[in-house]
């Protein structure tokens, strides 16, 4: 059964509107890392604590909206053929809202347990958090121009490539400063894991955007 061109464009508006609104819950919750990290560097506890709820409402907001998504695509069935495109955007921007939770969450243990960690790390450490906010911000940008053809959106994702270069760079750096650091042993440990779930926020976006450039080809 052929079906209308239309008929496919409207699918194709309705998916892509799917995926932007789960994108958007995804950016709500990342912007929420640098404010931890800031209240982490002053070491407000109270306020870290008030914005690690946050965060995991924010990351329940994004599982419900991925879920919309599933259904939206269950719905449309074979109607788009490209549909596992659109479920891979959306699998993958995902995961940058759970390793936020995680961030958040060791960040705040750190704080719990009155652990020092030196000034320049914490330093560094938000540097990290703004060059990740930084790469799903041009994911953001990415998948605004999807729509105004692949020519626009390659040149967009190649942005958030550069982004993330950067945070692979400041996030080496970064781990090789805690591990020569006289940090105690487990405060040491969940650093390096928060600092991994950082650099793992980033790969995912890059991930994210060649899946937009699949998507924009059929858009």
């Amino acid at each position: 059964m052929v079906l209308p061109a239309e008929t496919e464009e409207r699918v194709k508006r309705k998916a892509l509107s799917a995926c932007q609104d789960n994108l958007r819950k995804v950016l709500e919750v990342t912007r929420k890392i640098p404010q931890m990290t800031e209240h982490f560097t002053k070491g407000d506890k109270e306020a870290a604590r008030q914005l690690f709820s946050e965060i995991k409402k924010g990351e329940e907001e994004v599982i419900k909206a991925r879920q919309m998504v599933s259904q939206e695509l269950a719905e449309i069935g074979a109607v788009l053929l490209s549909r596992e495109d659109f479920l891979r955007f959306t699998n993958l921007t995902s995961e940058i809202a759970d390793f936020s939770e995680g961030i958040a969450f060791y960040l705040v243990e750190i704080m719990e347990h009155n652990w020092n960690v030196p000034a320049d790390i914490r330093k560094d450490l938000q540097s990290l958090a703004d060059a990740v906010l930084d790469t799903v911000l041009k994911l953001r940008e990415t998948m605004m121009v999807l729509t105004y053809g692949s020519t626009k959106t390659l040149e967009k994702a190649k942005d958030v490539e550069i982004a993330e270069r950067i945070v692979d760079d400041r996030y080496r750096a970064l781990v090789i400063k805690v591990l020569s650091s006289k940090l105690d042993l487990p405060a040491l440990f969940i650093m390096k894991d928060a600092l991994q779930l950082l650099e793992n926020s980033a790969d995912k976006a890059e991930d994210a955007a060649d899946a937009a450039r699949v998507i924009s080809f059929i858009m």
